[in-house]
């Protein structure tokens, strides 16, 4: 027997019925590159079928425990079909973009059953009007309950399904994917007994999952007392994305090529490709409320979830297809116009943030939640929905998923692109899923109509973001940056910069002035 783990059951909790936990992947491919040039829907079915036994997310279900005494079960779906989770479409006329992402949007926003295995695939067929898309492509839009899996153990799932080539010899070797284990349904005595059992030790286990960390605790308490004393000086301004969300999804992407990332990572010393993603982020956020004159003066502060799991390739990291994540919650500083100097400030944010939980933080919290009863976890989680605090911790949440960086097929048709939309919640009302493939990155955007009725406009601000970000490097490379250590917090423009260094010179000559008068009048005296 299977339980889900503290974290899985979470996203069950903090679901309501208009803030679903569920992640869309969707995968658009060409099928010119196909044997016969073309791909049936009945052979996209018979391909996955094929490909069950690479993830046990394809043929489990989930199982309550009666009132919510233990944490749900995973068991065997009994009565699984998979032509109940494969589902078709063809976009309508134009079959252009706006149709495909009105399309995505609202398979996103319809829940999926959660009697049976909680995926759903659709496939839509004729995109014959998109740029930069071939004629004739289809997407394959996989949705997943967070539930069953993070962005890591999606990416998994989706590798069972690739190929490396046109012939079919799959990405991921099926003898390192293949888990013949079963999740029997449990019987009620069964459940009873380890209910009991885990709501006598969970006490015990907390406290030897804290004693276990003792030794290191006091520096990672001290280290977390510095910067809880650092942010509580900062507030998270309230904004759009802080209100009540509606249960209609807006969704819109776009992309950029990798490669022109590289000179942006040179520019500032120091910079990740996620540091130059919440660049990006920060701002498109910023011209987006600044044109609809809502730009707070506070930093935006963002949600970035954390892959933890095991080393990828290990025998641990394919057995987790549940979630195995921390997070971060560095500010975005919005509120700062230089670009380049935005980057900076991120950098040193985002490496102080991950200073302050490097070491022990992670595990501890993975070892310490896992032993919260479920009750509890259940309860606090829905006092959290209903708080008007849990808005107010963050903005926005930005979740950074690398894919393959080299071509992969799926019955012989190329895949195009990737793209993702995420779970949204009240007073977190805008996801930002970020997806690199084949040397591509897509910057998609998961919203509501209430909070983001011009989602394509949010797309402009995020290419002009990335342009400006482009057009302040090259400018940039005369003099560059040597480290972002210049940058703490709210950095200050140049021109502030300047006029403080001017004030401190002349401050420096009249103090000099006052000491050599003072030493030429006591040398008159002696």
């Amino acid at each position: 027997m299977q339980q889900l783990s503290a974290q899985d059951a979470q996203f069950l909790y903090m679901e309501t019925n208009k803030s679903l936990s569920q992640v869309t992947s969707v995968a658009i491919f060409d099928p010119s590159t196909a044997p016969q040039g073309t791909v049936r829907f009945k052979q996209i079915i018979e391909h996955v079928r094929s490909r069950v036994h690479t993830s046990p997310i394809y043929k489990r279900r989930i199982y309550h425990v009666p009132l919510e005494l233990d944490y749900p079960y995973w068991i065997d779906d009994e009565h699984f079909d998979i032509e109940y989770h494969i589902g078709h479409g063809r976009l309508p006329h134009p079959a252009d973009w706006r149709q495909l992402c009105i399309h995505l949007a609202r398979f996103h926003s319809r829940p999926l059953d959660m009697q049976r295995a909680p995926w759903e695939m659709y496939v839509i067929e004729g995109i014959d009007n998109v740029p930069g898309i071939p004629k004739g492509s289809y997407a394959i839009a996989t949705k997943i309950h967070h539930a069953a899996a993070d962005g890591m153990a999606i990416v998994n799932f989706f590798g069972g399904l690739m190929d490396i080539d046109q012939k079919g010899t799959p990405v991921m070797p099926a003898k390192q994917r293949v888990n013949s284990a079963r999740n029997e349904k449990p019987t009620p005595f069964q459940m009873s007994a380890r209910g009991l059992l885990n709501g006598l030790r969970s006490p015990v286990k907390v406290a030897e999952s804290l004693m276990k960390y003792a030794p290191n605790m006091v520096q990672t308490a001290k280290n977390s007392f510095v910067e809880k004393q650092r942010e509580a000086k900062v507030t998270v301004p309230l904004t759009r994305f802080n209100l009540e969300t509606s249960p209609h999804r807006v969704f819109d992407s776009t992309a950029f090529s990798l490669a022109d990332f590289k000179p942006i990572r040179a520019a500032a010393e120091g910079a990740t490709i996620n540091d130059i993603v919440l660049a990006v982020c920060s701002g498109a956020l910023r011209k987006y409320l600044g044109h609809h004159k809502e730009l707070p003066s506070e930093s935006l502060r963002s949600f970035v979830p954390v892959n933890v799991r095991a080393p990828k390739g290990s025998l641990q990291e394919t057995q987790q297809p549940g979630n195995n994540i921390s997070t971060m919650s560095p500010l975005l500083h919005t509120n700062i116009a230089d670009p380049l100097e935005r980057l900076i400030a991120i950098q040193a944010e985002t490496k102080e943030q991950k200073a302050a939980r490097k070491g022990i933080s992670a595990r501890l919290m993975t070892d310490v939640t896992r032993h919260i009863p479920a009750s509890t976890q259940l309860l606090a989680a829905r006092l959290m929905m209903r708080s008007e605090m849990a808005g107010r911790m963050t903005n926005v949440c930005i979740s950074n998923v690398p894919g393959p960086q080299v071509p992969v097929y799926m019955n012989g048709a190329k895949l195009v692109t990737q793209m993702g939309l995420g779970p949204l919640s009240d007073r977190m009302g805008l996801f930002i899923a970020v997806t690199s493939q084949n040397g591509r990155i897509s910057f998609s955007a998961t919203s509501c109509r209430r909070t983001m009725p011009d989602v394509d406009f949010f797309m402009e601000c995020m290419r002009d973001s990335f342009n400006e970000l482009q057009v302040a490097t090259s400018e940039s490379v005369a003099k560059p940056v040597t480290s972002a250590k210049q940058v703490k917090g709210k950095a200050p423009s140049k021109k502030k910069t300047s006029k403080k260094a001017v004030k401190k010179t002349v401050s420096k000559k009249k103090v000099s002035k006052k000491a050599s008068t003072k030493k030429a009048a006591k040398t008159a005296t002696s």
